[in-house]
């Protein structure tokens, strides 16, 4: 049997990215904006017609935003019971699969062990009750429980990481004076011993990161908490309550890039909307553009990332 359409245009979509990359690297000024979306667009057309395939027939990188209004038990505490049925409802559009623990043993096999990759800044870290869900659905899907790591700052010296087969991102959202924001592309930045070499030029090639052996094929899944992100602040370490705001969300993806694309998005659009003017973040978050055209780790472009919004419609700002 021949190889099949999309897959002949998936490859040649990857080589005309590779042959045009540099075109690309001149990054954003606030997000991923309409005026890169605009460059890019071109970039495609011209590539489509010398290469001769459509690029309106490839296909989309799936992300899922799920939003519940009735989340937080306290000012501190968020209910289990709905962070679990929020990550359940993720994995399970995500992959098309009406059980959770059929959708991560999409990603997960009995035999894997699995690092979880949390973030643990004492001022905004990955809530438990998060980290909890997911460590509950990798052991339902045949993990045994000394097989499974989750850890922050230590995690490349711990067993557990040092010897897994398979990786779990999950980290909040937040503003970030070297990166601009940090998401999931950033959360990978400890399994380096000198993680600062990665701030020159606005952390712009912090995917390198991802090519650490102790991350390189590993990466299964990749969560990045929206349930109370932070959206502005100033200076190295910052952190103000009065620029995080309750969004109640969480968002799924395969690719770290499209999920840290559509969070950028909704910080931007929160940073619109409070300031009542486009103001751009203290740091350009020009990385994760460069993941994209320069490291080829995965998708910035939103008109190439199929958002799939589930839940609460109430504020959500994309």
């Amino acid at each position: 049997m021949g190889t099949k359409p999309n897959v002949i245009s998936r490859r040649l979509i990857r080589l005309w990215r590779r042959s045009n990359h540099n075109s690309e690297v001149n990054m954003f000024d606030n997000i991923i904006t309409r005026r890169d979306f605009m460059r890019q667009t071109a970039y495609t057309a011209l590539g489509a017609a010398v290469i001769g395939i459509s690029f309106q027939n490839a296909p989309k990188t799936r992300v899922v935003l799920v939003r519940r209004e009735n989340i937080w038990l306290s000012q501190s505490q968020l209910n289990q019971t709905v962070v679990q049925e929020m990550l359940d409802e993720a994995v399970m559009a995500l992959f098309n699969i009406d059980d959770p623990v059929k959708a991560f043993k999409m990603i997960i096999k009995p035999d894997d062990i699995v690092g979880i990759k949390t973030n643990q800044w004492n001022m905004l870290p990955t809530p438990k009750e998060l980290e909890r869900a997911i460590e509950q659905r990798v052991i339902d899907a045949g993990i045994k429980k000394e097989n499974i790591g989750i850890a922050d700052w230590t995690a490349r010296t711990l067993p557990v990481f040092k010897n897994s087969t398979a990786l779990i991102n999950v980290r909040p959202m937040r503003s970030h004076y070297w990166a601009g924001v940090g998401g999931c592309i950033k959360n990978y930045i400890n399994f380096d011993p000198t993680p600062s070499k990665y701030h020159p030029d606005s952390c712009a090639d912090l995917a390198l990161v991802w090519k650490l052996p102790i991350v390189a094929g590993k990466n299964r899944l990749n969560i990045l908490s929206v349930l109370s992100p932070l959206y502005h602040g100033r200076g190295p370490n910052h952190f103000d309550q009065r620029y995080i705001w309750n969004y109640n969300g969480i968002i799924v993806g395969k690719d770290p890039v499209a999920v840290d694309s559509v969070g950028l998005r909704i910080i931007q659009a929160k940073r619109l909307d409070v300031f009542k003017e486009t103001r751009d973040l203290e740091t350009p978050p020009t990385h994760i553009v460069s993941a994209d055209k320069k490291h080829y780790l995965g998708t910035s472009d939103p008109a190439q990332i199929e958002l799939i919004k589930l839940g609460w419609k109430e504020g959500i700002l994309i």
